[in-house]
Order: C-alpha cells, then structure tokens, then sequence
C-alpha cells in the first residue's frame, strides 16, 4: 500500500462505554457515590474509535535496542511463543490482504481515502473488510493489495453499514487462500488469539492476546453490536482484518479499539463474531454473486 508518513489518528464512529466518567476513571475508581452505593449519575461515552487507517505523514519509526548494564544482561529474555500460534500466523497470513478506499495522490492516501485490512472467504476470491473503511472512502475505487505486493482493483459485492460488513472480489488471479472460519459458538473466555492486518499501513502485523470477553454490548456510531473483545493489540488499519485462533480459524473481524483521551490502543479491542459475519457475507454474496 502507500507509504504512510505518520502515526495519525484514530477515526471513525464512537464506541460508548457507561464504566467511564469525563476524566477516564472508572466509575469504581471515583469516590462520589450515592448513599446507595450506584455508579455517579454523570457518566461518559469515552472515546474509543474504530480503527480505520486514514492516516498521513511519515511513520516515525524507532529501534528499541538493549545494552548491557553494569553487572548483567540489559534485558530478561521474552517468553517462548507457542508454537501453535506460530503455524497459526504462518496460516493466515497468506490470506490476509490491505485496501485502500478511494482516491490517490502521488502514491499517498489523501483526503476521502481509507486503508485498512480483509481476508479471503472462498475459492471465489470473495473477500470480508469492514464497512466504514469504503464509507471513509466515499464510495471511490477500492484497490486490493496482497502479502506478494500484487495489486487489483476490487469489486465490491455488497455493503451492510448496520453490522460494519462489506464484501469485496478481486479477480480468479490473485489465489488468495481463503481462510477457514471457526464454529458459532466455540470460542472461549481466555483462548490465545492472533491480530492480523495493516496496521498504519505495515502489512502482514501479526500480535498476540487472548479473548477478553464474548458478547460485549458496544455502540458504534449509530449502531449496537455484541462482539468479541480482545486485548491483542489493534490499531487504524486493523480495521476488517480477522482475529484467529490457535488453529488459524477466523473467531472475528477487528472493527475498533478502545481508547483513553484519543491515544492509540489500550488492550481493549472489539471484533465482529463470527457468527454474525458468516451470515451476513452469506447473504451479501447470495444477492451479488
């Protein structure tokens, strides 16, 4: 995809979490209660965005490197990756692609353009992104760029704003590997799970979490969804990318991420049940082929 030139921001429909005051404390951590010990009356949507990748300016990149102190190494070293979860990248990556919505200008995103992440369903190349990134997009070309740095211009199916779905098909030529779906229902409280998309335009990200909670109740935008929580980091462009398993089976589509005072990601993300999203791209692709 284009080449991003800076970190951004966030954007998109408002998540509304009733747990947070104005200031971001938890109604737990705030010492003004009723005599009936409920929740302060005044209570706020605190921000948390969903993460779609309309970003600009140039990615600020950093090296984190470790020296040794004084008297020992400078840092322990990370836990083993289970191996599983390795397999399961290995899996999904193929299938996992980044979309630009709308126009360019010299290779750069501009005003009216989006970018974020789908993957491939079928053998049909019929491909799963969220909604909102074709509507920041204002309904301009939509471009498909896969793990190989092949480009194509993709079809779109069908569109479904109410549950943040779209269905996208890129031609027979680009042989993406579909990814398989998890079975409703089979997912569970703390399961490890992967993240994987374009985030600010980094494609092939791949981060690590466990489920967080099922049948989240959040608004987004004008809309109430039940979805899948995660703290696998998820951040703009993560947005229509799928949340899997350790057995690689897709259990959700990144959609947002909760945020403090409009920072980036908090270890509180949302995805779209699988479920939901099979049926709905079931119905997109029975009415548009």
């Amino acid at each position: 995809m284009a080449v991003q030139t800076g970190l951004g921001e966030p954007r998109g429909p408002w998540f509304i979490s009733p747990e947070l005051d104005p200031d971001g404390r938890g109604w737990w951590d705030t010492p003004e209660r009723d005599p009936g010990g409920r929740r302060p009356g005044r209570l706020l949507a605190v921000l948390a965005v969903v993460a779609v990748s309309a970003v600009s300016g140039a990615l600020a990149g950093g090296v984190v490197a470790s020296r040794d102190g004084a008297g020992g190494p400078a840092a322990a070293s990370a836990a083993p990756v289970p191996a599983e979860l390795v397999t399961a990248a290995e899996r999904t990556v193929p299938g996992v692609v980044s979309v630009l919505a709308g126009g360019t200008t010299g290779g750069s995103a501009t005003g009216g353009s989006a970018t974020g992440s789908g993957f491939a369903v079928d053998d049909q190349q019929h491909l799963i992104t969220n909604d909102h990134i074709l509507a920041k997009g204002g309904g301009g070309p939509v471009t498909v760029e896969l793990p190989d740095g092949r480009r194509f211009a993709a079809e779109v199916v069908g569109r479904e704003p109410r549950s943040d779905l779209a269905v996208l098909k890129v031609p027979a030529s680009a042989g993406l590997t579909p990814l398989p779906l998890a079975k409703p229902g089979a997912t569970r409280v703390g399961e490890p799970v992967l993240a994987v998309g374009s985030p600010l335009g980094l494609a092939g990200t791949v981060t690590a979490g466990i489920v967080s909670a099922l049948d989240r109740q959040v608004r987004l935008g004008n809309n109430r969804h039940t979805a899948v929580q995660t703290d696998a980091s998820i951040n703009p462009g993560n947005s229509g990318g799928p949340l899997v398993n350790a057995r690689g089976e897709v259990v959700g589509v990144n959609t947002a991420i909760a945020t403090i005072d409009g920072n980036g990601s908090i270890g509180i993300g949302f995805a779209i049940p699988i479920d939901q999203v099979q049926q709905t791209a079931d119905t997109i692709i029975g009415k548009g082929g």
